[in-house]
């Protein structure tokens, strides 16, 4: 008898079961909607100061909105009325007033107000709050870097196709290749040759796009080297967040992506390093490209 049940939920031959059938979904809608996405990053991104923070300010109040519901166990928290406007006047002052330190001083304001608020009504008003910071700080960094840093257009750029690389590299090296686990404490599923293929990705990608511009390309891989392993970081990073609330994904905002905190959480963790490569040491990020 047990083994008709087994025979008998299986599924008939020749037709796939409903996992494998989203599983070769998902591989169509991801780049899909990641080729997408891409083209109008790197659009907003060339067309100036002032869109690249709006467009900014849009993912970072959707990523603030996944946050607040993971934290409030899938409810709405109304703590996102303060984080995302005083975030999205933090990003538009950085365009407006460069290098300033007034937008830092909004980001803070936001952050202790969301504290305060969840605080009032018993929630967790720490997760809260640093949700803020969380989000806040790199996207005031990335644009801070746009308004402020030579040919800030071709570093940004070459972050994000370090990002992309080490997501599709580690998604694809992980997939075919599988082998040892990198860190079941924070993510059940990554494997070290996701996170080596990954990382060789990245510095396939930017030592091709710092050729293709004239600039050097040892360099560029050392340097995107380094920004790809804070990307694996940050993905290791919100998947200890998400594992501390028992969720799979922060939404389902973008098919194939889960939400907008899935897609940018490795850019959250490499726009920091970013930024202490070339805001605080002073590298030129396009390495000598003559742009």
């Amino acid at each position: 008898m047990s083994g008709a049940r087994d025979i008998a939920s299986r599924p008939p031959l020749g037709r796939p079961s409903a996992q494998s059938a989203r599983f070769k979904t998902e591989w169509v809608t991801r780049p899909f909607f990641g080729v997408v996405l891409a083209g109008i990053a790197v659009a907003l991104t060339a067309a100036g100061a002032y869109p690249f923070s709006i467009m900014v300010a849009v993912v970072s109040a959707a990523a603030l909105r996944e946050w607040h519901r993971i934290v409030e166990e899938g409810g709405f928290a109304r703590e996102l009325w303060i984080s995302a406007p005083f975030l999205s006047a933090a990003l538009i002052l950085m365009a407006a007033r460069p290098g300033s330190f007034l937008p830092w001083l909004v980001l803070a304001a936001g952050t202790a107000l969301v504290f305060m608020a969840a605080s009032m009504r018993g929630a967790r008003a720490l997760w809260h709050a640093s949700g803020v910071l969380y989000v806040g700080v790199p996207a005031l960094l990335l644009s801070e870097i746009r308004a402020t840093v030579p040919h800030a257009p071709w570093v940004i750029i070459g972050l994000f196709l370090i990002v992309w690389a080490t997501d599709t590299g580690a998604l694809v090296c992980g997939n075919l290749i599988g082998g040892p686990k990198l860190l079941t404490s924070l993510s059940p599923k990554k494997t070290w040759a996701g996170a080596i293929g990954g990382t060789i990705a990245a510095c396939v990608a930017m030592g091709a796009y710092v050729a293709a511009i004239g600039g050097n390309v040892p360099a560029s891989i050392l340097l995107a080297a380094v920004l790809s392993v804070a990307a694996h970081a940050g993905d290791l990073s919100e998947s200890w967040v998400k594992r501390q609330f028992k969720v799979k994904d922060s939404g389902g905002l973008i098919p194939g992506h889960g939400g907008a905190l899935d897609r940018i959480d490795s850019t959250l963790a490499a726009s920091v390093a970013l930024a202490a490569a070339v805001l605080g040491v002073g590298i030129d990020a396009t390495f000598g490209a003559p742009l």
